[in-house]
């Protein structure tokens, strides 16, 4: 495990944090001290958001497309002078038997939840490399470690980011950048059209999470650069946001 540190005064880019797990992520950076910066394609969202979090840098961003990327990367260093960790957290659902999925649909998702990732990974390798460190956490799925009918189109992309990260933390390692993978499992977001309510069990002994829980254990990553944690499904373990011993 990498050294643990402190978040007080890091800047932290976070993508999809217009909702979710993004901005539930943005709020508890802020809440630690961090410096948060929000990025998402929805405007109005990031507007409010940044108001919350007292005037946090918000930038529109579409990560599919390099040139916002630039401009967000861009705008973090313009603001803050520096880019201490990325959560990449931007991603899209596809559902339904593989047999019937839309290929130019599961094109779309494959370049929002894996194309994008690396090409936001490399937009700030340039100042982590400089400053000799970097946390980097990407936001998989717990549907990755299991076989369901009806999600293996949305699975495969994640276990593309699952390898990724892998290789990554091999790769960035000698450059001070730790690179983490999270697994979370059901959460309740505005994913899949909000399909997971909390209080409301998708199958018998299941446990819809909040994003605030989620959002405690991706800071855990930030802080220690571990390099993986799988939130188990069933009841939240708020034990799982501390920094082990």
């Amino acid at each position: 495990m990498s050294d643990v540190i402190d978040l007080t005064g890091k800047t932290v880019i976070v993508t999809g944090a217009s909702s979710g797990i993004g901005a539930a992520t943005a709020r508890a950076l802020h809440a630690a001290g961090a410096v948060p910066v929000l990025a998402a394609r929805r405007a109005d969202r990031l507007k409010e958001l940044s108001e919350e979090l007292g005037g946090a840098l918000g930038v529109a961003t579409d990560v599919t497309d390099a040139e916002q990327v630039r401009g967000l990367v861009a705008a973090t260093l313009e603001r803050h002078g520096r880019i201490d960790g990325l959560v990449n957290n931007a991603g899209a659902s596809i559902g339904g038997p593989i047999a019937d999925v839309d290929l130019d649909e599961y094109r779309r998702i494959l370049d929002l939840n894996v194309v994008s990732l690396v090409g936001v990974t490399q937009a700030v390798l340039p100042a982590m490399r400089e400053q000799r460190f970097g946390r980097i956490v990407n936001v998989s799925s717990g549907t990755t470690r299991h076989t369901l009918p009806g999600v293996g189109a949305y699975a495969a992309t994640k276990s593309a980011v699952n390898m990724l990260s892998a290789v990554l933390r091999a790769e960035l390692a000698g450059d001070g950048i730790a690179v983490s993978l999270l697994l979370p499992s059901i959460t309740a977001t505005e994913f899949g059209d909000g399909m997971f309510q909390l209080g409301v069990a998708p199958r018998p002994g299941m446990v819809v999470h909040r994003a605030e829980y989620v959002a405690d254990i991706v800071l855990r990553l930030l802080r220690t650069g571990e390099d993986t944690v799988d939130i188990p499904r069933g009841p939240e373990q708020p034990d799982l946001a501390k920094v082990p011993e």
